[in-house]
C-alpha cells in the first residue's frame, strides 16, 4: 500500500467517516497532534474570532450529545453514529459506521480502541483525535492572521435546531474557506463545510440526529461487538527529524510544524510523515521509499477527491506525496519548492 491510499484514508477519517475504510494502516495513520485546550488560551481570550471558535471546541469535549452525523464528499455520503459522555473519569466516546465496512471506535480521554470486525483486529492509540464536532487543530493562534470571519444576519437550521450560521474566509489563496453552524443555546457544532472558489461547496459534514443533555444514556457507549479473541495491535510512530535528515519543506503562511513520525508499512518499508496546521486546515506530507516495481501505483501530479487533494512526485530516491484539504496549488508548491540534501550523518 502506497501513501496515497494511506493518506486518503486518514483524511476521510478526520472528516467524520472514521471507520468505513476499515484497514490497521487507514484507520492509524494520522499522527498524535494534541490541540491546546482552546478557551485556556490567553490569545484565544484577546481575539473574537478565537473566542468563537473555542467556545464550539470546549462544547464538542464538555457536552454530553448522540445522534448521526453524514459527511458528504462529491458523490459520496457515508454516516457515523457518536455518543459522547464527560463523567467523572472524563470524556467518553464512541463511534460506529453505518455505511460500507462496519467499523467501531471507543475512546476514553486520549486512550483509543478501534474495532476492525472484518480482520477480528483491535488497533490501540493513544492520542486525541477531535474530529468533527471539534474542530481546532492546534490552538489556532494563526487564524485571525490568515482568516475573517463573516456572521450571517439570519439563524439556520440543522438536525431540527436553531444554529448560528457564519464563516471562516481566507485571505490569501494557499487555504480553502469554511462556512459553519454553531448551535445557537450550546455552541456545538452543527454543521461544517468547505468552500472553494466563489464560495461553492466542496464538501460537508453535517448532524442529521442529535440529542443532548440528559437524553444521552451511559448505555449508548457499550461497544457492539465481542473481541475476545481478536488480534490486539498497537499503532507504532517514532519521532523524526526530517531537518536533521536533509529535507527542507517549505510551509505555507501560517502552517506550523505539529508532528514529524517514522511509521512502518507493509513489505518492511518505512515512511516519514510531516503534518503542517494553520489551525483550521491540515497537510500531510509522506516521504517513502521510491519503489520502480510500484510506480505505476503512486499519485502523479494532482488527484482531487472533493476538499481533498494529494499531489505526488518523485525526489531522488523517494517518493514525496503531500496531501491536505487545501487547494492543489498549494500541495504542488510545497513539492515544487521541497529540496533534498542528504548529509553524511543522516539515516
Amino acid at each position: 500500500m502506497g501513501a496515497v491510499e494511506h493518506a486518503a484514508g486518514v483524511w476521510h477519517a478526520w472528516r467524520g467517516a472514521r471507520f468505513v475504510l476499515c484497514c490497521l494502516w487507514l484507520a492509524a495513520m494520522f499522527p498524535g497532534v494534541h490541540p491546546a485546550r482552546a478557551a485556556e488560551s490567553a490569545a484565544q481570550a484577546a481575539d473574537p474570532t478565537l473566542t468563537l471558535l473555542g467556545k464550539i471546541q470546549n462544547a464538542a469535549r464538555q457536552l454530553d450529545y448522540a445522534g448521526v452525523f453524514t459527511y458528504q464528499q462529491g458523490a459520496v455520503l457515508q454516516s457515523t453514529r457518536i455518543a459522547h459522555i464527560v463523567d467523572g473519569t472524563g470524556e467518553r466516546e464512541r463511534l460506529e459506521a453505518l455505511d460500507g465496512a462496519p467499523g467501531e471506535s471507543l475512546r476514553h480521554n486520549d486512550a483509543i480502541e478501534r474495532l476492525v470486525p472484518e480482520r477480528k483486529i483491535v488497533i490501540l492509540e493513544s492520542r486525541r483525535p477531535d474530529g468533527f464536532p471539534g474542530l481546532l487543530i492546534n490552538d489556532g493562534h494563526n487564524i485571525p492572521a490568515h482568516y475573517n470571519v463573516r456572521k450571517s444576519k439570519r439563524m439556520s437550521r440543522v438536525a431540527g435546531r436553531d444554529c448560528v450560521l457564519f464563516e471562516v474566509l481566507p485571505k490569501d489563496h494557499d487555504r480553502y474557506g469554511h462556512r459553519y453552524c454553531a448551535d445557537a443555546k450550546t455552541n456545538l457544532l452543527l454543521k461544517a463545510q468547505t468552500l472553494g472558489a466563489g464560495g461553492n461547496v466542496i464538501d460537508q459534514i453535517a448532524f442529521t440526529a442529535l440529542k443532548l443533555g440528559d437524553a444521552v444514556k451511559p448505555d449508548q457507549l457499550d461497544q457492539r461487538w465481542d473481541t475476545k479473541g481478536w488480534k490486539v495491535l498497537r499503532a507504532s510512530l517514532k519521532p523524526v527529524d526530517l531537518g536533521h535528515m536533509g529535507w527542507r519543506i517549505p510551509a505555507p503562511a501560517g502552517f506550523v510544524d505539529v508532528a514529524q513520525v517514522r511509521r512502518p508499512m507493509t513489505g518492511n518499508k518505512q515512511v516519514n510523515q510531516l503534518v503542517l496546521s494553520d489551525g483550521l486546515a491540515a497537510i500531510s506530507v509522506f516521504i517513502e521509499p521510491f519503489d520502480k516495481a510500484n510506480e505505476r501505483a503512486l499519485p502523479r501530479g494532482a488527484v482531487r477527491k472533493g476538499a481533498l487533494n494529494i499531489y505526488g512526485t518523485r525526489i531522488g530516491n523517494h517518493w514525496f506525496t503531500v496531501v491536505g484539504e487545501v487547494p492543489a496549488r498549494t500541495l504542488r508548491d510545497i513539492a515544487k519548492r521541497t529540496e533534498y540534501v542528504p548529509l553524511a550523518s543522516s539515516r
